[in-house]
């Protein structure tokens, strides 16, 4: 039961164990400050979000509301009770007042979505119920829930139906470089996105260790007695510290088609937020609160989010990130450590010869 001891209107459910709620509560609250500065500026453009749910019938979304209706198991009180009871504990605790549907698909692959303009959708995999115990699984739905109050699913459709307009003229010169720049930023966002609906899950399980276990299971499979979130929180370190600016640049390269950040980030970071003066403020029931949104300054959200990224280059380990920081500092002998990072990329030059001289002209 949650801290008021009292059942939320409309949901008929309670926390089965003691956790606070946060009544009212903002997204802004657990928003990763990139995510947070894209949503704000949208939230102020009035009429965007309505002109493209006037225009849905162009989405599937229609499609894909009776696609899961009629071919996956749709959670209730008869069906996937716990996971019913979770979701409506999930709505109660971030106060989110209509409880959106949810469905169960058969797919081995463990994965969540939401997804959706009119009305938020939920959707779980079986190979995520069967991989996951309670606790975990309350953190994923958790995750799902943030999404749907923080109008991700809403402005995710968006945002991809406009990809796909690019698309459909990228014929014009230039086109494919412009559709690259989109999508690119688009996925950065999806990724910033992720973690704040992770914060929105550990708000909502309030179990950091529960958390933890779902990340790793997700990246290492049904084998918990053989893993450690020590070790795996190393991996994060490592990964981040190790190598040098050729693993930096593929670092890029691999992260740049994902939508989702890798498994061990996305623990380092939650781990992090778990750590941090905002988190505690928020368990304390200092946070901001949705009638305050509307006052809300972009230009605040954007410098916000400026400074987060910054924050994050000077704090990085990455040789890249590092070399970086060195050339913002003005810092001395970066041609050298550029081309020591960098030896692996070419080959080694030719040996030098001595220049040619030409004869002189015996007297």
């Amino acid at each position: 039961m949650s801290d008021d001891g009292h059942a939320h209107k409309g949901n008929g459910s309670v926390p089965s164990r003691q956790r606070r709620r946060f009544p009212g509560i903002s997204s802004r609250a657990y928003e990763h400050p990139a995510d947070r500065s894209a949503l704000v500026a949208l939230r102020k453009l009035s009429g965007f979000d309505a002109v493209f749910k006037a225009l849905s019938g162009l989405l599937p979304e229609r499609s894909l509301g009776l696609l899961f209706l009629s071919d996956s198991v749709r959670v209730s009180d008869q069906q996937f009770a716990h996971l019913n009871d979770m979701l409506r504990d999930a709505c109660y605790i971030l106060d989110l007042e209509k409880v959106p549907p949810m469905y169960v698909t058969q797919d081995p692959q463990p994965n969540a979505m939401c997804i959706g303009l009119d009305e938020p959708i939920v959707v779980v995999s079986t190979g995520l119920v069967e991989l996951l115990d309670e606790e975990e699984m309350r953190a994923v739905v958790g995750h799902e829930v943030g999404h749907a109050l923080s109008g991700h699913a809403v402005y995710r459709t968006i945002l991809l139906f406009l990809t796909n307009l690019a698309l459909k003229v990228a014929w014009i010169p230039l086109g494919n470089l412009a559709v690259l720049a989109i999508v690119t930023a688009l996925r950065e966002w999806f990724r910033k996105s992720e973690l704040s609906a992770d914060r929105a899950g550990l708000l909502v399980g309030q179990d950091l260790r529960a958390s933890m276990r779902g990340l790793m299971k997700i990246a290492g499979g049904n084998h918990l007695h053989e893993m450690n979130v020590d070790a795996f929180l190393q991996q994060a370190e490592e990964y981040e510290a190790g190598g040098d600016l050729r693993d930096s640049v593929l670092k890029i390269l691999n992260v740049l088609p994902r939508s989702h950040p890798f498994t061990t980030v996305r623990a380092a970071e939650l781990k992090k937020w778990a750590e941090s003066r905002d988190f505690q403020r928020i368990m304390d029931g200092h946070y901001p609160r949705r009638d305050e949104d509307k006052d809300t300054s972009v230009s605040d959200s954007f410098r916000q989010s400026a400074a987060s990224y910054a924050d994050d280059v000077k704090s990085s380990k990455d040789p890249l990130m590092k070399l970086v920081t060195d050339l913002a500092d003005g810092a001395g002998g970066l041609g050298g450590r550029v081309r020591r990072g960098f030896d692996g990329f070419t080959s080694p030059p030719p040996p030098k010869t001595p220049p040619h001289t030409p004869p002189q002209d015996e007297e």
